[in-house]
């Protein structure tokens, strides 16, 4: 999934450039946070939703259902604000999308104030469980990011398009759902990070060499050691990052 947006953003960035524009990481990605905030706002909603009605038996057998719609149809709601913000309050749009990230992070604690395992809730939201995922967890994501891996390769307008930002909310969705915010995040922003004095070709395979190696040594340490997956893969990727960063000079 990470793969796909990073390649897409590559492949954006090259299309830029061609028609001497630039890429802007205000608008590309700097909503990503608050997006994916959003998101978890959404899933914690279904799972209000579920649990409030979990005595009937039919609504609990569309829980699954609501809990991936409702997580896309926040994220793409928060989207469209922001698109509309980027249109009309440009100047002020950084710091609105940061008042965005706080309000919704506030928002899901009140949302889980009552809820006795609210705590483990966030911290499943903010980490993910990447040590558990199953391979039918990874069949739909892995799909949609095959498919949209080839549109961005065959069609690179539709990144700068309309369809940006709904394609922006659905991967964003099936990112934070399987690993957490902080990893999404940092996944899409430490590679670019730790090459951003390069260019070309060999600044993208380093991006990829990066990201790769910081998700091998998080994924090992955390197994060898019993600590919180996502945590452990963003602590190793913002070293490697670093250390990729250092040697550049």
């Amino acid at each position: 999934m990470r793969f796909a947006w990073n390649r897409a953003l590559a492949i954006k960035t090259h299309y830029y450039k061609i028609r001497e524009q630039n890429l802007s990481p205000k608008k590309d990605l700097k909503p990503l946070l608050a997006t994916a905030q959003i998101a978890v706002m959404g899933a914690i909603v279904a799972h209000i939703l579920s649990m409030m009605h979990a005595h009937n038996h039919d609504f609990h057998d569309g829980s699954n259902g609501l809990a991936v719609l409702m997580p896309y149809l926040f994220s793409i709601a928060g989207a469209g604000l922001i698109a509309l913000l980027a249109k009309y309050a440009e100047k002020e749009l950084e710091a609105i999308i940061g008042c965005i990230y706080v309000v919704s992070a506030a928002s899901i604690t009140l949302l889980l104030a009552s809820d006795p395992h609210g705590a483990e809730h966030i911290s499943r939201a903010l980490n993910g469980h990447i040590l558990w995922l199953s391979w039918q967890d990874m069949l739909i994501p892995g799909v949609v990011s095959l498919v949209f891996l080839a549109g961005a390769i065959t069609r690179p307008q539709i990144l700068s398009g309309r369809l940006f930002y709904p394609i922006f909310a659905l991967m964003v969705t099936l990112s934070v759902k399987m690993v957490g915010v902080y990893l999404v995040f940092s996944a899409l922003i430490m590679p670019a990070l730790a090459i951003n004095q390069l260019s070309g070709r060999k600044a993208l395979t380093l991006g990829y060499i990066a990201g790769l190696v910081g998700l091998i040594l998080g994924l090992v340490l955390s197994s060898l050691y019993d600590l919180p997956g996502g945590a452990t893969i963003v602590v190793s990727l913002a070293i490697v990052c670093l250390v990729f960063r250092f040697f550049q000079r």
